[in-house]
């Protein structure tokens, strides 16, 4: 099935100021060639303040662009959104592994923010914090502006705890990690960045445990203290564990750079699964009553018998 399409609106910025409305699509968005984007403008589906343009039209700061995406197949998803706990302010969830949290990379109704938008469409949840798509597990949503605001400050100041669990890549002899290698922005092709391990990077810290030891993983056992985006991905690989089956960052916290038979010979991006990291617990207080709630999810099946054998 087709979904029903979506309109991208956005403001031009100064950084873009003078340039071409074909200049724009095509370098700030090279999943597309400059050829697709100049048949989308010469075909009306962009549009310049409401209004037909042309390729060569120069671009004023605070102009509005439209894309008028039309309808497009999407990718199949998991969609059985298992929910833990709800109440008027918040919501408790356990995300399947594949199923997007948020639009984009040609996600937008199988997404998890779409699905419980169609659930709750008074007054959609919003999610506190967000997992990867291929990562499963606990995920909390706010249902109110106060919850939201609460839940957001208990994130900020570290007093909600979360913990992972992961299978890696490599046989430890150590117990415990603390890991704090900075996380930021590496040029990537066709996405523009992603984040890596960079030297220059925002602070991160993980704290690891291993839990057993197989004949060439690991299983352990991940708390975080900072939210970076990939963040255990990009720890554990720089620590010189990736994670198992992760086709996207290899030893070093760095993309491994490789074809992803699995995406058409193309280069691995982070939406990619294949990975085994799982939200496996989660820790906070209610935003109303303020009683100390703790929440646990069950490995899925699949990863109950990888532990098994692996």
């Amino acid at each position: 099935m087709l979904n029903g399409g979506w309109s991208y609106q956005e403001q031009v910025d100064a950084a873009a100021n003078g340039w071409t409305v074909l200049d724009y699509y095509s370098q700030r968005y090279a999943h597309s060639s400059r050829a697709e984007w100049s048949d989308r403008i010469l075909t009306e589906k962009i549009l310049l303040d409401g209004q037909p343009t042309t390729p060569d039209t120069r671009l004023t700061r605070s102009q509005q662009l439209t894309y008028h995406r039309p309808p497009w197949q999407e990718p199949e998803v998991p969609l059985d959104i298992q929910i833990l706990a709800e109440d008027p302010d918040l919501l408790v969830i356990a995300k399947p592994s594949g199923l997007p949290v948020l639009p984009g990379g040609g996600f937008l109704e199988h997404t998890l923010l779409w699905q419980l938008q169609q659930r709750y469409p008074q007054r959609p949840p919003l999610p506190i914090h967000r997992l990867g798509r291929g990562t499963s597990g606990l995920m909390l949503l706010a249902r109110s502006p106060a919850a939201r605001a609460s839940l957001s400050q208990q994130l900020r100041d570290r007093q909600m705890e979360k913990i992972y669990w992961a299978i890696a890549q490599g046989v430890p002899t150590a117990d415990t990690f603390t890991l704090t290698y900075p996380i930021g922005k590496l040029a990537y092709p066709s996405l523009g960045y992603l984040y890596a391990a960079t030297a220059d990077g925002a602070p991160a810290h993980s704290n690891c445990r291993v839990l057993q030891r197989f004949e060439q993983t690991s299983l352990w056992d991940v708390s975080i203290l900072t939210g970076r985006p990939h963040q255990i991905r990009i720890h554990l690989a720089a620590a010189g564990y990736p994670l198992w089956q992760d086709p996207l960052y290899g030893v070093g916290g760095v993309p491994k750079m490789l074809p992803n038979r699995e995406t058409g010979h193309k280069l691995a991006v982070p939406g990619d699964c294949g990975y085994y990291l799982h939200a496996q617990q989660l820790t906070f207080l209610h935003p109303v009553s303020g009683a100390t709630l703790q929440f646990t999810c069950p490995l899925p099946p699949a990863w109950r018998t990888v532990v098994e054998v692996a």
